[in-house]
């Protein structure tokens, strides 16, 4: 048993619970925030046999997008009066990431 926690951009997050119920994946959802732009994400924690290992990155894969976005390098809160805000800058945002973990042990009551 495996358990994977993938971390995915809030505007992906509809398109992959459709699917992982589709495929018959049984999984828990957190909300969470990234810390560089702090917007927020979705964490699933998603329980999984090791054969079906690929079908899970995959779906992730195909449903999760990455994309520009632009932001200012200097957050508004930690400029001075009259301090000069640079141009926006693009950075890409979206995507995956996914850890997959080894699970010793697994109970459902």
């Amino acid at each position: 048993m495996k358990l994977a926690v993938c971390i995915v951009h809030n505007r992906d997050r509809g398109k992959i619970n459709d699917e992982l119920v589709r495929a018959g994946f049984k999984f828990t959802v957190i909300g969470s925030t990234g810390g560089f732009l702090r917007e927020g994400n979705t964490t699933y924690l998603i329980g999984a046999e090791e054969q079906d290992l690929p079908t899970l990155l995959a779906l992730v894969e195909e449903h999760s997008q990455s994309r520009d976005q632009l932001v200012n390098v200097m957050p508004y809160e930690a400029a001075p009066p009259g301090a000069f805000i640079p141009s926006p800058v693009k950075v890409p945002v979206g995507g995956a990431v996914v850890f997959v973990m080894d699970v010793d042990e697994f109970h459902r009551f």
